[in-house]
């Protein structure tokens, strides 16, 4: 009797018995697909009676050195992998439309093949012509790297078993085909083959391999999430298309620390790493203007100094508009609650719009201090000091609680010329040395002395 064909969420991963229209564990809409059965398989004995090769068994003891990590010379896309590439990794780069993922690969993997990783570029979207006049903008067309433009996974994994390479870059995991699969390339069964394969072969072969992935309209990586799980790194290429900065960020990686970020410059000639991306966030800032704040926050182990803009203005609309970009749309409202409930500072009938300056994403929560200090800032129509920062935590009883790392944020904020900093009483301030620091107990305190509303 012929198995029947299962649904799957393309979205969490939710396995249905039929087709629906929106999936009931997440939402998501249009999201659920039909996944064939397994064209051939373990037949109907059971596993434990068949006899199967002996594992090799170690102990927690075992002095085993640490994989030697190779460095591509970029410091920021190092940074990311926490020093390096590792061998027999997998890493999966995911990010919107022509943000700049296979800019960033094609050069990261030049670098590699310069210092001697021996690099196949496999292309399932492009030409091999449309890779080498990219990499002839880009000044790599002398880079040592070895170009495919194919999407059968059998092939594929035919030449890379008889090459075997140090690195693989496959541009892209959804272009993939595999023939033992009986549904279309891109689909939940598909992708989930294309990745077993390559990382298996990567763990089987020492080799590191790069996928690249492609994003839903919500920013997460398309296909199942069980990818997102098979594989070592999960890397996210994050940036607006006004701005020049381009973000790559660490959702996961089992070599490194997670949430780490690496800044780049989106150039003629390709991305440029920043070293100092605190200075260049904010570059353009000017004179002390109401609604302007300095937030010193912490992405990842990196301290980072950006400018958080509000604008409060009356509204004519019953419902008053409240737009966030590059923070949580719902932390906001968190914080005019607690300055109407705790400080009596009333929103009502008043528009407010809220941006980071520089197109990061901050999801830190210290910045509710700053966020708070800038509504309060446009509301009242009073500027802030240009040489303060502000960063802190705001509890729902108003009170403000100490954040990790403040040293470290004060050392970052004192480098950069700033001489005083607002920060919730009862933190670790030994960074702040030769700054001015002005601690709170609670956001009413704050909102007493510094704008004169309490």
């Amino acid at each position: 009797m012929a198995k029947s064909a299962t649904f799957t969420c393309t979205a969490c991963g939710a396995v249905y018995a039929k087709w629906s229209g929106r999936c009931e564990s997440c939402g998501a809409w249009n999201a659920i697909e039909e996944e064939a059965p397994l064209s051939s398989g373990p037949g109907r004995q059971a596993l434990g009676a068949r006899r199967g090769a002996g594992l090799t068994l170690s102990d927690l003891s075992d002095n085993e050195p640490p994989p030697a990590r190779t460095a591509s010379g970029m410091a920021e896309f190092d940074r990311v992998l926490g020093g390096g590439l590792v061998p027999a990794s997998a890493t999966l780069v995911g990010g919107d439309p022509g943000i700049g993922k296979s800019t960033i690969l094609l050069q990261a993997a030049a670098r590699l093949a310069t210092r001697g990783l021996e690099t196949i570029y496999v292309s399932g979207e492009e030409a091999a012509a449309q890779i080498r006049m990219r990499a002839a903008r880009l000044g790599l067309a002398d880079a040592p790297i070895r170009l495919a433009a194919a999407t059968g996974l059998r092939d594929i994994l035919t030449t890379l078993e008889a090459e075997r390479p140090g690195l693989v870059v496959i541009d892209s995991i959804q272009t993939m085909w595999a023939d033992t699969v009986d549904s279309a390339p891109g689909s939940v069964a598909q992708v989930r083959a294309a990745a077993h394969e390559l990382t298996s072969f990567a763990k089987r072969r020492g080799a590191a391999v790069i996928l690249v992935g492609h994003v839903t309209k919500d920013g997460q990586i398309a296909g199942p999430r069980v990818v997102e799980h098979m594989v070592d790194t999960v890397l996210y290429f994050e940036g607006e298309r006004g701005h020049q900065f381009r973000i790559l960020r660490s959702v996961k990686n089992r070599f490194g620390p997670a949430d780490e970020i690496g800044v780049f410059e989106m150039t003629g000639r390709g991305l440029a790493e920043v070293a100092n991306p605190s200075q260049l966030f904010l570059a353009g800032r000017g004179a002390p203007a109401a609604g302007s704040v300095v937030f010193a926050g912490i992405e990842g182990t990196r301290p980072v100094l950006v400018e958080f803009q509000a604008l409060v203005a009356a509204t004519p609309l019953a419902q008053p508009r409240r737009a966030v970009v590059g923070w949580d749309g719902a932390r906001p409202a968190m914080v005019l609650a607690v300055l109407e409930a705790r400080c009596g500072i009333p929103f009502a009938g008043l528009d407010v719009y809220l941006n980071v300056a520089g197109g990061l994403r901050i999801a830190d929560p210290a910045a509710d201090l700053a966020v708070a200090a800038a509504l309060l800032s446009a509301r009242e129509d009073t500027a802030l000091p240009s040489d303060a920062v502000v960063f802190g935590e705001i509890s729902l009883s108003g009170a403000l609680r100490p954040v990790p790392q403040t040293e470290n944020r004060l050392k970052e904020a004192r480098k950069l010329g700033f001489s005083s900093a607002i920060v919730p009483s009862g933190g670790k301030a030994g960074g702040g040395r030769g700054m001015k620091l002005r601690d709170f107990g609670d956001l009413a305190a704050l909102v007493g002395e510094v704008f004169g509303t309490g």
